[in-house]
């Protein structure tokens, strides 16, 4: 959300991986992203190289790059205090000797992180690159032909098991319940991007009272579209439901 850009927002401009399928994308970005979280941390640097690299190619900008990664730029700088606090009480630094508490540290030792907590970054910053790639390429639209394709093909193969097959329903229910929540994503840091704005444009100021009051507004707005969209996708349900029958 810098300069007016949201969070994992689909970008009309059509680039390579607009393209590309989006059952490819979903298995192999998943199939990615859980890979990453067994690699070491010159892997994932690689891998955070490429992913830019490959946004470009996508005709996804910097400024939209850098706005993806804000959601964990708060979580990062706690991993940073936690991997500086580790450092001050870690036995190597810190000194007892002859019931005398003498600490004996250099600033360089104590700011710089911990290798684990540098792999936990690297690796929520590869994972927002992946899922930045199949949001800003992929429409709601296209993500519910998806999971809908994916749910009747599962139904489609309970529904031949022996005892539980005559149970199994071939008509999908839950594909649209996951891509409402997955489109919601977005949407959520959309309707943050806006009511700050707004915020801004009144004259309010940084700090703790903001926070409390807009967080409020957030859960407000965010509650009021998905009641919206809950009636309207029981709207549609039902409309097929009565097509098919």
């Amino acid at each position: 959300m810098v300069g007016g850009q949201t969070v994992f927002k689909y970008k009309t401009i059509k680039g390579i991986l607009h393209k590309c399928p989006a059952m490819i994308k979903l298995f192999v970005l998943l199939t990615l992203s859980i890979i990453c979280m067994s690699l070491p941390s010159l892997w994932l640097a690689t891998g955070i190289m490429i992913a830019v690299f490959f946004a470009f190619l996508c005709r996804f900008t910097l400024r939209e790059q850098l706005t993806d990664f804000k959601p964990a730029f708060f979580y990062t700088i706690l991993m940073y205090s936690l991997s500086v606090f580790s450092n001050l009480i870690n036995k190597d630094i810190i000194d007892i000797t002859n019931s005398l508490f003498t600490v004996n540290y250099t600033l360089l030792t104590v700011l710089l992180p911990h290798h684990d907590y540098i792999r936990i970054v690297l690796r929520l910053t590869l994972i927002i690159q992946l899922s930045a790639l199949f949001f800003r390429s992929t429409s709601s639209i296209e993500l519910r032909e998806c999971l809908n394709i994916i749910e009747s093909l599962i139904r489609r193969i309970f529904s031949k098991v022996l005892l539980i097959g005559k149970y199994i329903s071939l008509y999908p229910r839950f594909s649209d319940n996951i891509t409402l929540f997955l489109s919601f994503i977005p949407e959520i840091f959309e309707t943050w991007s806006k009511i700050n704005q707004s915020w801004r444009a009144r004259g309010g100021k940084q700090g703790l009272r903001k926070i409390k009051m807009l967080v409020f507004v957030l859960i407000s707005l965010s509650f009021e579209k998905a009641a919206v969209k809950a009636k309207a996708l029981e709207a549609r349900n039902a409309l097929i439901k009565r097509f098919i029958s």
